[in-house]
């Protein structure tokens, strides 16, 4: 007989969820680890590669535009299907452009193109975001977002290990961000005949639609501290991973294929086990307990890259850190992830959950992106490594702090 757990797992609210959160987190490395790279292969110098994480400030600032997905439909698929239809062609055709240009000539124009593909992929998210909160009943969340978190790290890994193979060995930096975009009208299709959602009343103003979400959060006593909680939670995680391709390629001197290897192979391998691990234990242990040891997790894996970079070139040690990482950042964005969703209001769930998935990008794109590299030009790599454990502490107490308002919406 199949289990109660695994049934849920099967449900067709939430197996979809799988290829959808594939299509949503792809384009973040083309933006990210995979941009570095090809930067990095292109000789682009350090502090260039610092600033082009800012191309990421879009997901910053996503909830300035969610308003508008929570009021329209652009097509007939409904408010959640048609947005993410409709941004996952604007990403494939965008991906496509970006491969006919080079950063070593093309610097600006690249990074041009990867800020457009970060408004659209963060268009995306708010979409998707919306679209998993409202297709899932409550006793299927824990399954439904360990499935999207697993999707969305897998797809992180296709456009990043797999990515950079590709590129390298048969693709070219070009040819693989063309495969890339072909690959975003392939899921659009999927989009189209996803499972619709639940009847909700959509907002019906514009002034209904950008001021009472906010209005409505920010009411509430606690709001402010919420807030600052989703922006430190994950900040040591961010920092770890602002520069690490750049330092497991030019810090701890290995290939970019054989980066890319270790990230397909064994990163796809962590990654199913941290969301599908993090998912149960968060049905046993809770929303709070399960925040806590996750983030604990989090924090200690960063000296897994510290180990990385006192022993240079110990392809081993380089998969047990890669393989950690994602263990612990797949279950720990499972629970943040069921965090957010408990702290929307159904209403106004495109544009709540915008605001707080875009604070918590603050840490990685205005802290980690630009810090990283003075930090690791003046402390040396094993010392940031260090340092980005002690960043991660501050997190950890405010969710103590925070323990009766978290346990009350599990």
């Amino acid at each position: 007989m199949i289990s109660e757990s695994i049934k849920k797992y099967l449900s067709p609210r939430v197996y979809p969820l799988l290829v959808l959160g594939i299509a949503s987190g792809l384009p973040l490395a083309l933006t990210g680890g995979t941009f570095q790279a090809w930067a990095t292969v292109a000789g682009v110098s350090l502090k260039q590669i610092g600033f082009l994480t800012l191309v990421g400030t879009a997901y910053t600032f996503k909830f300035l535009w969610a308003p508008l997905i929570d009021r329209y439909a652009p097509l007939f698929l409904g408010r959640r299907r048609s947005w993410m239809v409709v941004s996952q062609v604007a990403l494939g055709t965008v991906m496509l452009l970006m491969g006919l240009l080079n950063p070593a000539q093309d610097l600006i124009w690249l990074a041009l193109l990867a800020t457009t593909l970060a408004f659209l992929s963060a268009t995306q998210d708010i979409a998707f975001d919306a679209y998993s909160t409202e297709v899932l009943d409550k006793d299927e969340r824990a399954h439904g977002v360990a499935v999207r978190t697993l999707g969305y790290r897998i797809g992180m890994i296709i456009s990043g290990g797999l990515g950079i193979v590709l590129a390298e060995r048969w693709l070219g930096w070009g040819g693989m961000y063309m495969a890339m975009g072909c690959l975003m009208f392939v899921f659009a299709i999927c989009s189209a005949i996803a499972p619709e959602t639940r009847e909700v009343q959509a907002p019906r103003t514009l002034q209904e639609a950008f001021i009472v979400p906010f209005k409505e959060f920010f009411s509430r006593p606690e709001a402010l501290a919420i807030l600052m909680l989703i922006v430190l939670y994950k900040l040591g995680d961010a920092f770890a991973g602002a520069l690490s391709t750049t330092f497991l390629i030019r810090g701890a001197g290995f290939a970019a294929e054989t980066v890319g290897w270790v990230n397909k192979i064994l990163a796809v391998i962590a990654t199913i086990i941290g969301a599908l691990v993090g998912g149960a234990l968060m049905n046993k242990l809770g929303l709070y307990r399960s925040l806590m040891l996750f983030g604990v997790l989090q924090a200690v894996s960063n000296l897994a890259y510290w180990l990385v970079a006192i022993t240079p070139h110990n392809l081993p040690i380089m998969a047990l850190a890669v393989g950690l990482e994602n263990i612990s950042g797949g279950m720990g964005t499972t629970a943040f992830v069921a965090l957010v969703m408990g702290l929307c209001n159904s209403k106004y769930t495109a544009t709540q959950f915008a605001l707080l998935t875009a604070l918590s990008s603050v840490g990685r794109v205005f802290l980690a992106g630009p810090l990283t590299p003075p930090l690791v030009e003046s402390l040396g790599w094993p010392a940031f490594f260090l340092c980005t454990v002690l960043i991660a502490l501050p997190g950890l107490f405010l969710l103590r702090w925070h323990k009766a308002r978290i346990m009350a919406i599990e």
